[in-house]
């Protein structure tokens, strides 16, 4: 039996803490299907079809992970996909109070999915997108934080 799980998030941009997720995740499962949100009631920085274009170059080569999109609830998306376990990434501790309740909500919405809480390194406990964009908006050194397609894509925003 195939074990298939969701990585899901808006990855606005996308940084190397998502990255170490995503690389992490692939190990453990058979399939991990990399899931961008589309809520056109939120407000990105980067379009939709940008921050697809991104995600599909970090991912190359990744055997097991496939990029798809989403809108509406992710255990419905989670569900169509044939997928068990919803992956989350975790920071510094405040990630874990939000994360607990999402994982309850979906717990109930689906309780035959599983969701799988996988602790980011300890130098990505503090990054986050909005850190990144903030940075390059500063002309920041973000070359550590985001690969490089990402902080290409940054600076060419912020010189605009």
């Amino acid at each position: 039996m195939n074990k298939i799980a969701v990585y899901a998030g808006t990855f606005d941009p996308i940084t190397n803490g998502h990255l170490d997720v995503i690389q992490r995740a692939g190990k453990l499962f058979d399939k991990l299907i990399v899931a961008v949100g589309e809520n056109p009631k939120k407000k990105h920085f980067f379009s939709f079809g940008e921050r697809m274009e991104m995600l599909k170059e970090c991912i190359k080569g990744m055997k097991n992970v496939e990029l798809d999109s989403f809108s509406g609830l992710l255990v419905d998306f989670a569900k169509a996909k044939g997928a068990s376990v919803l992956v989350r990434g975790l920071r510094e501790l405040s990630d874990f109070e939000f994360e607990f309740q999402q994982a309850v909500v979906n717990r109930q919405l689906a309780p035959e999915i599983e969701t799988v809480l996988i602790i980011t390194d300890a130098k990505f406990f503090y990054l986050n997108s909005t850190m990144v964009k903030e940075l390059a908006s500063f002309n920041g050194n973000i070359s550590e934080l985001v690969p490089k397609i990402v902080e290409k894509k940054l600076l060419q925003k912020f010189k605009k």
